[in-house]
């Protein structure tokens, strides 16, 4: 390092904004994720022994993936090499591993390589990495947002230790922030600010256990307040509010938390819950979901949680999305509702969905044929063959009704429809009782 990378990486270890400043340098400096780096946890001790094998961080920005990788960097015994995969290439990984060999040769000096956004290396970047992950050329860390059972190679998932980290939770974020206003030497106690006990429990609720949003905010309003008359930087709830202006909804499209909040709203439409199924429609709407994704799923709902108790919810359903389709945003968020709480709100039957599983079963596991009263007559011919010949016409019947066998032979007491109680199924139930019985 030349006199110029010195001052050039000083002056960016001054200036660097205050989230990356209170990056812990040791284990016992890590906030939260205790369900991993517990003093009794594995990850715990493999960092504390430097035996670390190949291992993935999966979780929710700014819940410290980069934080335990930069501990393991200043704890390890090995090279340590980060690349970020949103601009690293294929070129970038040969001179990692290039360097690891030599050093692997020369020194036996192992080398972990850190990958940031592991998921955004596409499968033949994740392919190359392989070889030298499988002989113990590389030990490799990733980084990701994205659910890695999704997002990274196969192979490569299974030669790593996979750990999920949650958000933080509350406490931990308010300790956060009390280290960052107080503490003079990595956070901004020089600044001789104070932050109210109001203004913490605003931000640490409103970070959603983003440590990263909430440290921002803290630095802005430090920056930005002005001091009070006795010489003290007051971060109060009208700063702290200012600074953070609006909570951002954790919501990749692509991503986990798509699937969990889909999840959560057709379970809450499922489970009768019109409050629940409403709010998740909002957080959806709020985070830019497509409207006639989220008018699928409510289509889906009707018919497969709702079904004939109230057959209105499929035609509520399927109105409702041919409204969306035509119209959009912003007017559509007055139309979903209506079909989200139509449907949350009526009788469930399952009977039908249960009905086509279980016929499928029988079309898969049994072969069977049409019964000849059945088959067709329109043709010349067909009597010959004993076609349609003994087949009662139903309207010809007393309440439209013929007793005669309309399932195949091999499967004619098989009952795949079992009408519910409630809604109209119950009219329907007793209606079918009714014609069975005379």
């Amino acid at each position: 390092m030349d006199l110029f990378d010195y001052m050039r990486e000083t002056q960016k270890e001054k200036e660097s904004p205050l989230a990356s400043r209170m990056r812990p340098t040791t284990l016992d400096e890590v906030v939260g994720q205790k369900h991993i780096i517990g003093k009794d946890k594995l990850l715990y001790r493999a960092i504390k022994a430097d035996k670390l094998g190949s291992i993935i961080f999966y979780g929710p920005p700014g819940t410290g993936k980069t934080t335990l990788a930069k501990v393991i960097a200043n704890t390890t015994s090995s090279e340590f090499k980060q690349i970020n995969a949103t601009v690293a290439g294929k070129k970038d990984m040969e001179e990692v591993v290039k360097e690891a060999k030599d050093r692997l040769g020369m020194y036996q000096k192992k080398t972990i390589l850190f990958i940031d956004e592991i998921h955004r290396f596409n499968k033949g970047q994740q392919d190359y990495l392989l070889p030298y992950v499988e002989d113990g050329t590389i030990t490799l860390i990733g980084a990701t947002t994205e659910n890695p059972y999704f997002e990274v190679n196969g192979a490569l998932l299974s030669r790593s230790s996979v750990f999920e980290l949650k958000a933080l939770e509350k406490e931990d974020i308010k300790e956060l922030l009390k280290r960052a206003v107080y503490d003079k030497e990595k956070g901004m106690g020089t600044f001789r600010a104070e932050i109210s006990e109001d203004a913490l429990e605003f931000l640490a609720d409103l970070s959603g256990g983003d440590a990263r949003s909430a440290l921002n905010a803290v630095e802005l309003g430090i920056l930005t307040t002005e001091r009070s008359e006795d010489g003290i930087i007051h971060l109060t709830l009208d700063v702290a509010s200012e600074c953070i202006q609006k909570r951002v909804v954790r919501y990749d499209k692509t991503g986990d938390n798509h699937y969990d909040t889909i999840s959560a709203f057709i379970k809450s439409m499922r489970g009768s819950d019109p409050d629940a199924a409403v709010y998740y429609l909002a957080k959806m709407l709020y985070a830019g979901e497509d409207v006639k994704f989220i008018a699928r799923r409510i289509m889906i709902c009707a018919a497969e949680d709702v079904g004939n108790a109230d057959p209105m919810a499929l035609v509520v359903a399927v109105s409702a999305a041919q409204a969306v389709e035509r119209i959009g945003m912003p007017e559509s968020q007055i139309i979903l509702p209506q079909a989200v709480l139509y449907v949350a709100g009526a009788p469930k039957s399952n009977s039908a969905v249960n009905a086509i599983f279980a016929a499928n079963e029988s079309v898969r596991n049994t072969k069977t044929t049409v019964p000849s009263h059945l088959q067709d007559a329109h043709y010349k011919g067909s009597a010959k063959l004993g076609h349609g010949i003994g087949y009662q016409y139903a309207h010809d019947y007393p309440n439209h009704y013929a007793r005669q066998q309309y399932l195949p032979e091999e499967i004619k007491d098989a009952r795949f429809y079992e009408p519910g109680d409630l809604g109209k199924e119950k009219q329907i139930k007793e209606w079918l009782q009714k014609l069975r019985e005379n």
